[in-house]
This record gives structure tokens, C-alpha cells and sequence, in this order.
């Protein structure tokens, strides 16, 4: 409503400073205010802030008379409109009038209209009249003649109290009670009535307020008919008027409340004084002992100065909150002008000297000053016709604050600007009714997540001649803003980001806008008073045409305009003769301007329930409507203006369209001359009411939302009117109430409501300290911290669905939670619906009847997040609730049961640190094992680890401090395969290397060692149960994210789980796990001088080295054999190797025996790969990096050497259908792991699918071993028969591979068990060199399925983890994964993800 802003601006008095000014008071326009000192009168100007005239007077004169001659009004100074004077401080001058005797001291003074009111301390009123001070113009009334009772009724029998010797302490007049409000010597308030026009002893009649005795001051709030009493309790007591009995009723308090400034609540002294804004929509309270609050019209707390860093430095030590001995509202509140106490600077001059210990100069800051506070509010206060949109707007004297986005930076991708994601439709935000499906809510969502605001700068031009901003509004986009001052008007843009002001200014000078400004569509609708025409009007100027009168549409009205508002096509108009007009506005584009014509609709008179224009702060039209329409035979009636809605000080009055006569169906009435429906008599439907919102939105899925009515009450919080609707369209109970009124709380002041999204808008003071600025005497800026007024949001669903609950109504509740489910907080709404619930009952001290979190916990099951909802409340809740909260919505048992058959893991484990506070350890253990199992099978190798670490802590004991996360799983920041790399891979590693990290070492190790066998059991259990069913690739994935010891497991299971039962369908598993094709035999190979197969093997080879798979063992490449270390080195390495052997190379064909020509002469055939197959799916950037190079050795050196068509085409058609790179690393990474094992079967298989004759060709070597169990080596045998005959059968693709290691073969079946030297068996020696350098040269190249599916493999856009080997060249890029992904990716946290779109 009211926010503070920046520092306090000091004004010193230039004239006899050392004299304190006591009392300051405004002119009726605030335009001037008056200051006064013991001897001084002086005038100050409010903008700029400067003193114009000082009035001296000798000591002894009676001060308080002189300051009566403030509120005459603003003084008659001859200003032309128009030129600068106006901008410059008027010249004034005073001089004493004429000195009034009234023989006592004066203790109150009130101007009326013709009539001064001074009360003293001898009982006396006295009315004294402003132009005849002669002895015709003075009454006295003696305060005991006036009658004083409880109330008007009972008021005819003489005067009831004993006011002898007693004085009105203080007193003001209120308009629109007619009477006035009186605080007595002796503490007790009453109201004093006038019972005739005249102020007469025998026409006076006074009522006093019950059970009060400690009144200190009052203030009159006119707009809302309120008295505000301030007690030497600290608490301001708000009185209203009964109109039926005329007695006092307490409306509520202004009080601070212990739980917000507990050490302060009861220590701030009596109240000094209470000030309502010009506005009356906030009071500013102070008390002796120091501190400002300010409260809105219904009590709702904004502002206190006596708490947070207001009191205390950052240090901690608290301050000297700042007393006050007077203070007034500036012009339209944007300032309070505050005189501080003059003990105040004295005891803080003293205090300093003491702590500085030498005397320095008076410091300027403590000079006799004014203090101004500077202020920003809602547009609601006084223009409160935009409480029908959804973004809010402030507005301080020079500038605008708004929430919602800039269109320019719509399409920017800045994070930056959050709230720049509201699309803006065209020019012209509405030039249609906005589509109800695509809310403009949905839109603002995006607004919530920061605390900035759009700062709009009012034009300067703009604002000098015009000063102060009375009204400000914003259109229902956001876009577009309309400021209007003490004359005419100017818009801003956001979409061009300027401003519009009148080109004329007579145009602009000679209109003041007196209803205030709205947006419709793209004109701006001004209620404004033409000076010219002595004429009330009513206009509509374009947004996009210039601001002229010429482009205006122009309406005359009978009587002047109090307020103005827009509902869909209709303007509503409150008049001050207490009348409602509706106009109904229509877009004309026949002129080259467009304009809009408006026309009469309907008026209805007020007069009979409206006492004073003055009090109506609100009116509305709306579509809200009781029992007639709510079933809604036709939808669109919801768009209707149905009602119109009057807050009425503080009542919230409804008059709807009376329905009850005969219905005229609107086909058969000409558009022409539609008449409206009458309206009903008024109804009240809440009382206290500070804003009203509404939308004229439609939306079938969000009705509850849209359609209700929301208020906002000060203190008592939020009301919903909500509508009520039958399910399913059957018919409604006829008990049931069409519509509900359901208060609830919130922690925010609001200022919008967000109708689909469930969220109410406001804004929060927040400060900050400069402690920098004390120096050696403190300036009150630094007594002040820096004031921010920050955006802040609030949900308040699950208030209305508790409320539903509440009242069993629990079949509306779940319909509005299933159109709000989509919303992104909902599970926060549900959340906070039974952590409310749970706080309150769970420590309630006497027991509840009727206990609603049962009921809550069986509305939250009707969601599928419902498990969710209550382990997450759960975890944020004290454990001592944890049983009241599981005996509503049951065991945590079955619920992490649930989640575990819902697939849900996170959320089980979630329940499984529930479980272990509320069970013994052993439930907690077989839960843990449970969901440990689940997550392996299902590869969610982030928890597996949390599980792991949860298990070890049950185990030793230490659940107080789990053990901290081993670091081989935190997941490595250089992505690639580290964990491998990080170790040398051999088998004189020890089995249990590679365990987790245990625990504590000093105690507990046996638990430990039993902890750690019983999760190695289980990790065992698994890796048995991959290998059973064939999983290689799980089972790789298993091992590196886990750091599970593969080698040493596999060398424990060789003989048992590690053996291959069916060789044939193993190779057909792995070609699908690894997204392998299967080989097939291209159409030309009859005819093809590589249809043998000789030179396969070296060109896959070359391909291989190509395709950057480094050897597995780098340290291991020093003792390779020379022909080995050569086929090892890179691509470009061999490339001079290669020029010398060119020569050899023509004789390529027939020399088989050289490994190094074969590479040659094959790198060559590798360029013309990559020449000739254009669709080849595996880019091979490194060896396209030296294309050319190559062909000129190749023309001078080898011109004999010419390839067919077709051997390009088979060479091509290799290439194309090998398997993805990862998957070719992860298999030879396999490889490797096996053969270290000595799993020689699985090494077969993956021989078998890679085409790898070397390794073949190794493990029948290894055979002969008599290390070897006999049984191995038939399962061998019998496997590669049976694969033989699969491959003659169904896949003849791996016919050319059989051939190529039929010596092989043959040796196996040949082979008599031979004894050899257990030595030759060593896997970190010989088997690893071979693997390393042979098993990498032997790949041999799948071929493809058909000629069609080249790229079928690679196309699918796979991202399959690389298994990147211990040294590795950087992997050329290829289609499935663009540059930036062929970095070595992460072995720890998801490199094992296969993700398959």
C-alpha cells in the first residue's frame, strides 16, 4: 500500500536555528505547511522544499492561537499558468492579525469552514469565527452542558457523566460523521454531535466509548467514517459510528504484536500521535518513547521502526529509535514531514562528546530541522479501477514501478530479465477480447522469480508544471501507463519507451482529471473537469494517435466524477450526486484516427443508501452473480456485467441485475434498443473491505478461480467469495449455497491477484544497513537504514482447500485442486496444506473433536503426489510429530512399500531416513536392501551409492555422521573414462582395491568388515545375476559407476558364473546390447579380390587407428614387439613410414607377409573410403585431414593400383555398418577385462562380434595351457561349432571370418591337450601385450545388413557413452554426437546412460 523509500531528506532552518520547532501543519492542498517554534511562525513550500516566510514573535506571545492561521487554505498568489513563476515558491507575506484573549490555556484548535473550534483547559469550547473576531463572532460552550451517554437512544435524560474539571485534551472534526471526536483530561473518548447546523450549547449532544480511560490523541479517517484513539497503552483503539443507535463501536486495533517485536510490544509508552494519509488509506502512529508504524485503513501492519535494522546496527547494539513531536502528510502522501524532539538531540550531542572524549563543533545534523520521509503506493489507493488486472503498480512522486515485462527484450534469451517473457501481441496489446484458453495469467508466471521492478521515470517536462501525480493506471498487457497530475495528462509506452505528452498545453492546462484514468483497449479513458467549459467530461484519447484534443472522443456529463472503471466494453461512472451511470464504448475506424463513441446505458441512483459521496472508495462492475445465473445455461453469460460491487468505507455493497421479471431472449431484441435489466436492492456482503478484485476473464477448466470475488481486509487477511457448481451438471442440492465466503491469512500486504495462477502479488519493505556513514557524531542517516521495496509473492490455494475441508466441503475442493493441479507449486500447495494442518493439531494442548488431517490426507491420495507430498512435509516437520502425522495418513512401511511398486525410488528413499528414525536398525536394513536391489536392477547408480553409504552407516553405527562420500564416486570433472585411467589395470591388484572407502578405522571394524562383506555380497549378487542373463553392457556400466572390481570377481567366477552356456545366443544378445549389426555379405563380393578376407584384417587395422581407439595398454607398449609398436603408431606418425614403402606397395596382392606394406598400401584404401562413400555415417575427420597429401604419393608411386566400383562400394559399405565408436571401446574394453580374467569363452564371443582373428587366434593359444580346465576348453570347441552352424543357417555374414581363422579352428579340433610351462600363462605379461597390441590390430569390419541400411546404426541419434581406453587420441566427431560431446565423457555420474530418442 504505503512503502518507504531511500533515506529520510533532512531541511535545515536557516533563521534563528537554535530555537526548536514543535508543531508542523499542512494548508488543506499540503501545498504549504506551517512550522512553529517558540517565538516563530514559519511557511514552507512542498516542492521545491523551502521556507518562504518566518513571522517572529516576542517570547511570551500565545503560540497555539498563531498556529490556527495555518489551515485557512492555500493563499490567493496571482499565478499565470503556463510560464515559470509557476514552478518557483510563491512570494508571502504574515503579519499579525489580531490577538485573541480566551483567558486560559489552549489545548486543541480545529478549523471548519467559517469557524475556528479552540478548546481550553478551564472546560471551554469556544467557536470563534474566521472574518468577525469582534465580540458578535465568539461563542463559548462550558463542556459540562453538553449531554454524554452510551448512545443516541438513551441520550434524553440530562447529562450522565460528571465533567466537572474536565477538558478536552484534544479534538478533531470529522466531515462525513458530521461531529466530533474528542479525547478528555481524564482519558475517556467520546463524539460530539452537532444536532443542527449550528454549534450551539443546547445542540450538542456527545456519546463516549465504554471502558476506556487512558486516551492520549485522536485522528478522524473521513473517507472511512473511522476515529482512531490513541492510548498510553501503545495500542491505537479504531471507533466507527453504529448508525442505528449512534453509539461508539470498537472496529479493531492498531497494536504491535509480541510475536513480530517481542522485546518492544509493551514498551513503546503511550501513543504521541496518529496521522491517516491524504488519501486515508494508511495512518502513521508514533509514541513518547520514540518510532514510527504504519498501518493500513483495516489494521494490517506495513511499516515499524522500532525492529529489525531500523533498531539495531549491524554490530548488534541497538539505537535510539528517533522521537517525535509532530508530524504531517505531505501532497498525495509521497512524503511525511516529521519534526524530531528536541531532548532527542541534546542527550545524543552529550553522548557523543562523552564517547569521542574531546569537544567537538555542534555537528549541522543536529541544527533545528525537518526530516521528510520519503513514500511510494499503490495505484489502488486512489485510482482503484485497476484492481481488475493482474499486474501491480506504485507509483512515487517522480516515477512508476511495475512488475511486469519489457517487450523489447521479449525475444532476448537473458536471464537477466526474467520478467521480459510476457509476449506483447501487436501495436495494440487488446484489440480483441482476449481468448479465454490462453490466459494472460499464464503469461505473468514467468514474473515471479525475481524481486526487480520496471522503473519508469516520469517526464520531467511533464511533471514541473504539474506536480504532484494524483493518478496513475496501467492496461490490462502491462504496456502501457497513463500518469494524470494537478492538470492534464501523459502515457508511456513500453513498447517505444516514451512518452506522450499534450503538444498544446492550454489543451493540457486547461483539464484536470478529477475521476481518475483507465485503459480500454488501446484509448485511455479520462474523467476529467474542462476549465474552459466550466463542463464535467468524460474522454477517450488513442494511444497511438498525439495527444490533442482533436483526436479525442468527448462526452458531457451532468455532475462531477468521483470514480471511473472499465469492465469489458463498459465504462462505470460514480458521481457526486450519489449516482451510478454505465456507458457502454465502441471502436470507430471510419476516420483515418480511430476513435471511440460512447453511449448512455443505464442509470442508477444511490442517494437512498449513500450518506456522502466521499465514502464510496471502490465501485466495480462485474460478472459475479448469486443463485439466478449460476448454472450457466449459456457460458458466455459469464462474461456478462451482472452486478455492481461498492465499497462503501469499508462495506462492500452488491446490486445485481434483477432477473425476476419476465426474460427477453436476445435474438428477438434489435441490437439498437436493447434495454437493461433494473438492479436489486443493494446487499452487504463483508464488512472492512480495503480492495476488491476481479476479472472479466473467462476460463471453463479454472471457474472457481475466475469467477470468484476477492477482498482484501487488513488485518483479517483475505476473503474469497467462492463459487460453488454441482459436479458432472447434475442438479445442485437445494440447501446448498450457490456461493461461500472463506477468509484466510497471508503474510503479504496484496496489491494483484493472479486469478489462474493461484497467486496473490505484493510488495515488502526491505532495508539495508550503511554503517559506513557513522562518523564522529551520528547523522540520522545513519540512525535509518537505506529503504528497497522488494516484489514479493504469495500462494494461497491451500488455505481455500483447507477451508472447503473444513466445512466438508470436500467435492469442491478436488475440483478446484484438479484444475489447478497443473500449476508448477502444486505439490508445494499440498505440501504446505498439511504442514499447517499438522503444526496446529499436533500441538494443539487440548484435544480436537474433529480432527481435519485425516481428512486432508484423504484428499491428498485423490493425486497421484501423494507419496511425495507426505514423505517431503515429513522431512520438514520435527520428529516428534512424525507419529501424529503417520497415524493420519499410515504406515511409512507400506508407503515406502507403495513406492517401490509405483517404480518411485527417489521418493522410498526418502521414507527410508523416516523409517531409520522410527524403526530399529534391522526394519531399516531390509528396506535398505530392498530398495538397494531395486536400484541396481533399474541402474540408478546415484542412489545405489547414497544406499551403499546409508548401509555402512547402519552398520557401524554412526548414522549421527554418515561416512562421507568415497571420492571414486563423485563424479570427475574432466569427464572421459577416470577411473580406468587412474589405474593401472593388471591382476596384481588385490581383489578388494577397489572396495568403498570404509568408515571409521578406530572402532567398530569387525561391524565394519561385516558391513562391508554384507554390501559386497549384494554387489556380487548382482554383477552373478548380469552375467547370467547375458548383460555385458550392464554389467560394464555396473562396474565403472559403482567401482566394483571386475577383474578380481570375474577371476573368483571363471569356472562358475563366468562361463558362456550358448555361444550363439550370447553373440546375439551382445549385437543388441550393443547396437552391433550382424554382418552380411555384400552382393558384389563374388567377384571381389577381397572376397577372401585376406587383407581384412589390416585394413581394419588402419581403420581402427583411424577412428583414434588407442591401445588399451600404453604402458605396456615399450616391450611390444617392433611389427606391433609400428601398427601402433597414429595415422599421421606413419605417414613418411608409409612414403618408403610405397614402392612395395604395387606388389600389395601377393605379398601377404609384410605387416608394415599391408598398412601402407591399406591407409591408402582408407582415403579412397572416404573419397568416394559420401553417406558413410562415421565422419573420419583425421584421415580426411590429409586426403590430398596422400593422392599425390599415390599417383606418382603406385599408378598400377586402380580399384572397381565395386571394391569401393564393399570398402564403403564396411565402414558404414560397423557399430557405434562407444560401443566398439566399451566391447574392447570387455575384452580386455576378460582376458585378464582369463574368461576365455567370453573372450571367443567378443572376438566373435568384433571380427578379431588375433584374438581368436590368442585364446586357442591360451588353450593349450594347462592351467586351462578341460571342460573350458570343450566349451570352447562345442561353442564354435555350434556358431559355425548358425553362421552356415542364418547368418552368413560371419562366413568370411570363420574362413579366415579356419587354421585356427582346426588346431582347436585337432589338438591334443599339450603340457605347457605354467609360466607362459602370465595375464600382466604376455597376455596383456598381446591384447594390447594384436587384439587392436585385429578388428575386423562388420559388413552390412543390406546395401540400403548404411547408416541405420549410427542415424538413430544415439548418445551411447564412450568406455574411452587408459591413453586415447581425442575421437573424431561423427554424426550422432556434434564436437563439443566427443570430449572424453565422464565415467562416474551418467557416462553409462544410454539415452535412445
Amino acid at each position: 500500500m504505503y512503502f518507504l523509500t531511500g533515506w529520510p531528506r533532512r531541511l535545515l532552518c536557516p533563521l534563528r536555528s537554535e530555537e526548536e520547532p514543535f508543531h508542523i501543519q499542512p494548508s488543506s492542498q499540503r501545498f504549504y505547511f506551517a512550522v512553529l517554534s517558540e517565538t516563530q511562525l514559519s511557511i514552507w513550500f512542498s516542492r521545491p522544499s523551502v521556507l518562504i516566510v518566518s513571522y517572529i514573535e516576542s517570547a511570551k506571545a500565545a503560540a497555539h492561537l498563531i498556529d490556527a492561521l495555518c489551515p485557512i487554505g492555500s493563499p490567493r498568489v496571482k499565478v499565470t499558468p503556463g510560464y515559470k513563476e509557476e514552478q518557483c515558491a510563491p512570494a508571502l507575506s504574515l503579519e499579525m492579525k489580531k490577538p485573541v484573549d480566551l483567558e486560559a490555556p489552549i489545548t486543541s484548535l480545529q478549523s471548519l469552514q467559517e469557524d475556528l473550534l479552540v478548546c481550553t483547559a478551564d472546560g471551554y469550547l469556544h467557536v470563534l469565527h474566521w472574518d468577525g473576531l469582534g465580540s458578535n463572532g465568539r461563542k463559548a460552550i462550558c463542556l459540562t452542558t453538553i449531554p454524554f451517554s452510551l448512545d443516541l437512544q438513551s441520550a434524553r435524560g440530562g447529562p450522565s457523566l460528571d465533567l466537572e474539571g474536565v477538558y478536552i485534551r484534544c479534538m478533531e472534526y470529522c466531515v462525513t460523521l458530521d461531529g466530533f471526536a474528542v479525547v478528555l483530561s481524564d482519558g475517556r473518548l467520546g463524539f460530539i454531535t452537532p444536532l443542527s447546523n449550528t454549534i450551539t450549547a443546547d445542540q450538542l449532544q456527545g456519546v463516549w466509548a465504554a471502558d476506556v480511560t487512558d486516551g492520549t490523541c485522536v485522528a478522524v479517517n473521513n473517507k472511512y467514517r473511522l476515529m482512531a484513539f490513541g492510548c498510553a497503552s501503545g495500542s491505537v483503539l479504531v471507533y466507527m459510528i453504529d448508525t442505528t443507535t449512534g453509539s461508539m463501536q470498537l472496529s479493531h486495533k492498531l497494536e504491535l504484536t509480541p510475536k513480530h517485536y517481542p522485546d518492544i510490544y509493551n514498551k513503546t509508552g503511550p501513543v504521541k500521535l496518529i496521522c491517516w494519509s491524504p488519501d486515508y488509506s494508511v495512518a502513521m502512529v508514533t509514541w513518547e518513547c520514540g518510532g514510527l508504524s504504519l498501518w493500513s485503513v483495516f489494521g494490517a501492519h506495513l511499516i515499524c521502526t522500532l525492529g529489525e535494522d531500523f533498531a539495531y546496527r549491524s554490530d548488534g547494539t541497538k539505537k535510539d529509535p528517533i522521537k517525535i513531536s509532530s508530524m504531517c502528510w505531505g501532497a498525495e502522501g509521497y512524503h511525511l514531514w516529521v519534526l524530531p524532539n528536541k531532548p532527542e538531540r541534546g542527550r545524543q550531542e552529550e553522548q557523543q562528546q562523552e564517547e569521542e572524549e574531546m569537544v567537538t563543533p555542534p555537528h549541522p545534523s543536529l541544527q533545528a530541522g525537518i526530516l521528510q520521509f520519503h513514500f511510494i503506493k499503490s495505484a489502488l489507493t486512489v485510482n482503484p479501477c485497476t484492481s481488475n488486472q493482474e499486474q501491480v503498480l506504485l507509483h512515487g512522486e517522480d516515477r512508476l514501478y511495475l512488475t511486469c515485462g519489457d517487450p523489447s527484450q521479449v525475444h532476448s534469451t537473458s536471464d537477466t530479465h526474467p520478467h521480459t517473457h510476457l509476449h506483447p501481441h501487436d501495436g495494440s496489446p487488446l484489440h480483441h477480447p482476449p481468448n479465454p484458453d490462453s490466459s494472460l495469467s499464464q503469461g505473468l508466471s514467468t514474473l515471479l522469480g525475481h524481486k526487480h521492478w520496471h522503473v519508469v521515470q516520469i517526464h520531467s517536462t511533464y511533471l514541473e508544471s504539474n506536480w504532484p501525480i494524483r493518478f496513475a493506471a496501467i492496461d490490462t498487457a502491462g504496456q502501457c501507463m497513463a500518469v494524470a497530475g494537478r492538470r492534464g495528462f501523459a502515457h508511456y509506452s513500453l513498447f517505444t519507451r516514451k512518452w506522450k505528452l499534450f503538444g498544446n498545453i492550454t489543451q493540457e492546462q486547461n483539464m484536470t482529471v478529477t475521476g481518475g484514468l483507465a485503459w480500454w483497449k488501446d484509448f485511455v479513458v479520462v474523467a476529467c473537469y474542462n476549465f474552459i467549459d466550466q463542463q464535467e467530461q468524460l474522454r477517450l484519447y488513442q494511444r497511438s494517435s498525439n495527444l490533442d484534443n482533436a483526436f479525442a472522443s468527448v462526452t458531457k456529463l451532468q455532475s462531477d466524477t468521483l470514480l471511473l472503471n472499465v469492465f469489458r466494453d463498459m465504462i462505470i461512472l460514480f458521481r457526486a450526486d450519489c449516482s451510478i451511470c454505465l456507458y457502454s464504448i465502441e471502436r470507430r475506424n471510419d476516420s483515418p484516427h480511430p476513435t471511440a463513441s460512447v453511449e448512455l446505458l443505464q442509470e442508477v441512483s444511490m442517494s437512498r443508501y449513500i450518506p456522502h459521496p466521499a465514502l464510496v472508495v471502490s465501485v466495480t462492475l462485474t460478472s459475479v452473480r448469486t443463485e439466478t445465473g449460476i448454472t450457466l445455461k449459456a457460458p458466455q453469460q459469464a462474461c456478462m456485467a451482472e452486478s455492481i460491487m461498492l465499497n462503501l468505507a469499508g462495506q462492500l455493497i452488491m446490486l445485481q441485475r434483477d432477473r425476476s421479471g419476465p426474460q427477453v431472449r436476445e435474438k428477438e431484441t434489435p441490437a439498437n434498443n436493447k434495454k437493461l435489466l433494473p438492479f436489486c436492492p443493494p446487499v452487504v456482503l463483508a464488512q472492512c473491505v480495503e480492495n476488491v478484485w476481479t476479472t472479466c476473464r473467462s476460463n471453463r477448466k479454472k471457474r472457481h478461480l475466475l469467477e470468484a470475488l476477492w477482498l482484501s481486509c487488513g488485518e483479517a487477511g483475505m476473503k474469497v467469495w467462492l463459487p460453488l457448481f454441482p459436479r458432472d451438471h447434475r442438479k445442485p442440492h437445494s440447501f446448498l449455497s450457490r456461493r461461500i465466503m472463506l477468509p484466510f491469512h497471508i503474510n503479504i500486504y496484496p496489491l494483484a491477484v493472479l486469478f489462474e495462477d493461484a497467486l496473490v502479488l505484493g510488495a515488502t519493505n526491505e532495508t539495508v544497513l550503511y554503517d559506513g556513514l557513522q562518523g564522529s557524531s551520528e547523522p540520522l542517516e545513519a540512525l535509518f537504514p537505506y529503504c528497497t521495496v522488494e516484489r514479493t509473492s504469495q500462494i494461497y490455494l491451500h488455505h481455500i482447500l483447507r477451508q472447503l475441508l473444513v466445512r466438508n466441503l470436500g467435492e469442491q475442493a478436488l475440483m478446484l485442486a484438479q484444475s489447478c493441479a497443473s500449476l508448477p507449486y502444486f505439490p508445494h500447495v499440498m505440501e504446505l496444506m498439511v504442514h499447517v494442518v499438522l503444526e496446529e493439531e499436533a500441538t494443539s494442548r487440548e484435544p480436537i473433536p474433529d480432527p481435519l488431517l485425516p481428512t486432508v490426507a484423504k484428499f491428498i491420495t485423490e493425486f497421484p503426489l501423494f507419496l511425495q507430498t507426505i514423505v517431503h512435509c515429513a522431512r520438514k516437520t520435527e520428529y516428534a510429530l512424525w507419529n501424529y502425522l503417520f497415524a493420519a495418513v499410515g504406515n511409512p512401511k507400506d508407503l515406502f512399500e507403495e513406492c517401490l511398486m509405483a517404480q518411485d525410488l527417489d521418493t522410498a528413499a526418502s521414507y527410508l531416513i523416516i523409517l531409520q528414525n522410527m524403526e530399529v536398525p534391522a526394519v531399516s536394513r531390509q528396506h535398505a536392501t530392498l530398495l538397494f536391489n531395486t536400484a541396481l536392477e533399474q541402474g540408478k547408480w546415484d542412489l545405489c551409492r547414497h544406499m551403499i553409504r546409508f548401509l555402512k552407516a547402519i552398520g557401524s553405527g554412526e548414522m549421527e555422521t554418515p561416512p562421507p562420500t568415497p571420492t571414486t564416486q563423485e563424479p570427475s570433472s574432466t569427464g572421459g573414462f577416470e577411473f580406468f585411467r587412474n589405474r593401472s589395470i593388471s591382476l596384481s591388484q588385490s581383489a578388494d582395491t577397489f572396495s568403498m572407502p570404509s568408515g571409521p578405522s578406530s572402532k567398530g571394524r569387525d561391524a565394519e568388515c561385516a558391513e562391508n562383506m554384507y554390501i559386497d555380497m549384494m554387489l556380487w549378487r548382482h554383477a552373478r545375476h548380469l552375467l547370467e542373463q547375458v548383460r555385458l553392457r550392464d554389467l560394464g556400466c555396473f562396474s565403472a559407476q559403482l567401482g566394483f572390481e571386475l577383474i578380481g570377481w570375474l577371476c573368483r567366477e571363471r569356472n562358475r558364473v563366468a562361463r558362456v552356456e550358448d555361444f550363439v545366443s550370447a553373440l546375439k544378445r551382445l549385437h543388441k546390447d550393443f547396437l552391433w549389426p550382424f554382418p552380411v555379405i555384400p552382393v558384389g563380393s563374388i567377384s571381389s579380390p577381397l572376397k577372401n578376407g585376406r587383407c581384412r584384417t589390416v585394413l581394419s587395422t588402419r581403420l581402427l587407428k583411424s577412428q583414434s581407439a588407442d591401445s588399451l595398454l600404453n604402458s605396456d607398449m615399450d616391450t611390444a614387439p617392433p611389427q606391433a609398436a609400428s601398427s601402433n603408431l597414429t595415422w599421421l606418425d606413419g605417414l613418411d613410414q608409409r612414403a618408403k614403402d610405397m614402392d612395395t606397395a604395387s606388389s600389395a596382392h601377393s605379398n601377404q607377409h609384410s605387416p608394415q606394406t599391408h598398412d601402407a598400401f591399406l591407409s591408402l584404401l582408407t582415403n579412397k573410403v572416404e573419397e568416394y562413400s559420401v553417406g558413410s555415417a562415421t565422419d573420419l575427420t583425421e584421415t580426411s585431414s590429409v586426403v590430398d597429401g596422400d593422392w599425390t604419393m599415390v599417383d606418382e608411386n603406385s599408378s598400377t593400383l586402380s580399384l572397381s566400383q565395386a571394391e569401393l562400394e564393399h570398402i564403403s559399405m564396411e565402414l558404414a555398418n560397423k557399430g557405434p565408436h562407444k560401443s566398439q571401446v566399451q566391447l574392447r574394453y570387455l575384452l580386455h577385462v576378460f582376458m585378464e580374467a582369463g574368461c576365455l569363452e567370453w573372450c571367443v564371443v567378443i572376438g566373435l562380434i568384433l571380427r578379431d582373428a588375433n584374438v581368436i587366434k590368442q585364446v586357442i593359444g591360451f588353450l593349450d595351457s594347462p592351467e586351462v580346465p578341460q571342460e573350458t576348453v570343450q566349451s570352447v570347441r562345442n561353442g564354435l561349432l555350434a556358431v559355425d552352424t548358425w553362421v552356415s543357417t542364418d547368418c552368413l555374414g560371419y562366413k568370411p571370418f570363420l574362413h579366415l581363422i579356419q587354421p585356427q579352428l582346426q588346431e582347436l579340433m585337432d589338438s591334443a591337450a599339450e603340457q605347457v610351462q605354467p609360466e607362459s600363462f602370465q595375464p600382466t605379461g604376455q597376455s596383456s601385450k598381446l591384447s594390447g597390441s594384436e587384439g587392436l590390430g585385429g578388428a575386423a569390419l562388420p559388413r552390412p545388413e543390406d546395401s540400403r541400411g548404411v547408416a541405420a546404426p549410427l542415424g538413430l541419434g544415439l548418445a551411447l557413452p564412450s568406455l574411452e581406453p587408459a591413453g586415447g587420441f581425442p575421437r573424431p566427431p561423427s554424426e550422432d554426437c556434434p564436437p563439443e560431446q566427443t570430449e572424453e565423457q565422464g565415467e562416474e555420474e551418467g557416462a553409462y546412460d544410454c539415452t535412445l530418442s
